[in-house]
């Protein structure tokens, strides 16, 4: 099922880049909740192009249609199927690049696995796939909200590049500051250093790419099992889905390699009766389930591989070619576009884990 993702709530990802429209079928969506439509809009007003100067001029409105599920706005417990019809596609733009391998693009893995790819565009591999993705979000944003009144997911670039943002509370950042600008980073000091060495890189027909930080609050105590299924181990699939991602950590991640066992520890303890952790070095989870505290991680995107540059390549038959740069709308860096792409996949997780728990505790004695 390379198309599904989840288990106890299953998203079904379809369409291509450049097709007739791209979207999601939600299976497992529990009955009678209130869903808005306008909400599910909003998240996808954050992920659409041509948002501003850094990214894709490419001109889709992305408006959400709802063909099934949703009576008067109320989950049936039935499949809920959303659909965004894409508008502005342009094959013609790919029209000399159907026999051509771009560089660190998905055009020669497709071909090779299933003998035949898509002539325009990146098919299924595009970023638009995500749509699908962050509409089902945003469904189960609403229904996380409505059980767990202190849930909170935000996420927000924090490294261009190397040059880092200055976050000193993860915990803190509301996603009203993270909107505020055009980087989607609520460091008001530095996101203007971090925007130049895009823009630099856009006026030189180049891309970079860089960190997002993910924050989620609200969380019970037990999502995520032991074994395989860790909800940490869960998150970094859903983020190593991601187009362009390339690194995945929770907690100190690969900081905790440099430590003692004595640093890295969090020492628990307890007042008014809650139990929890002095200090949060493990991010939120221990032994592959959630311990109450803030879920902390991050996910490194690589840079945009379509650039304006000349490049060496070969053609389907081996041939050398030299791609030479055109007209195309693409994005000089993919983390501001991403950040609602992150938040989408941590709540597609928690939703699904929070509802396999939900049924184990039913059928405790």
């Amino acid at each position: 099922m390379p198309n599904t993702f989840g288990h106890a709530f299953r998203i079904t990802t379809f369409g291509e880049s450049h097709g007739g429209g791209v979207g999601v079928v939600i299976d497992g969506c529990p009955p009678g909740y209130k869903i808005d439509l306008e909400l599910v809009q909003t998240w996808l007003n954050r992920r659409r192009p041509g948002q501003s100067k850094i990214s894709s001029p490419r001109d889709e409105k992305d408006r959400v249609e709802c063909l099934s599920g949703l009576e008067g706005g109320i989950t049936l417990g039935t499949p809920i199927a959303l659909l965004v019809r894409n508008e502005d596609q342009k094959p013609g733009h790919y029209s000399d690049l159907q026999q051509v391998f771009r560089p660190s693009h998905a055009d020669y893995t497709t071909l090779t696995k299933y003998g035949v790819r898509p002539g325009s565009g990146g098919g299924r591999a595009s970023a638009r796939e995500t749509i699908g993705r962050v509409a089902a979000a945003a469904v189960a944003e609403q229904i996380l909200t409505a059980k767990l009144p202190g849930f909170r997911c935000v996420a927000y670039v924090d490294s261009v590049k190397g040059e880092a943002a200055q976050i000193d509370d993860p915990a803190s950042v509301t996603r009203d500051e993270v909107e505020a600008h055009i980087l989607r980073c609520p460091d008001q000091a530095g996101r203007a250093r971090l925007e130049a060495i895009i823009t630099a890189a856009q006026k030189d027909g180049d891309s970079v790419g860089g960190t997002i930080a993910c924050a989620i609050s609200g969380i019970p105590v037990g999502l995520g099992d032991p074994v395989f299924d860790k909800l940490e181990a869960d998150l970094a699939k859903a983020m190593m889905s991601l187009p362009a991602s390339k690194g995945f950590e929770v907690g100190l991640g690969f900081r905790s390699t440099l430590m003692f066992g004595s640093e890295h520890n969090d020492a628990f303890t307890s007042s008014n009766g809650r139990i929890s952790t002095v200090t949060n070095r493990s991010g939120g989870i221990q032994g592959g389930i959630s311990n109450g505290e803030l879920i902390y991680c991050r996910v490194a995107f690589k840079p945009v591989a379509t650039i304006f540059k000349v490049q060496d390549s070969v053609d389907a038959a081996g041939v050398p070619v030299k791609l030479r740069p055109k007209a195309g709308r693409h994005d000089p860096c993919v983390l501001p576009r991403a950040v609602p792409m992150v938040e989408a996949m941590a709540i597609l997780v928690v939703m699904d884990h929070w509802l396999r728990q939900q049924m184990l505790v039913a059928t405790r004695v």
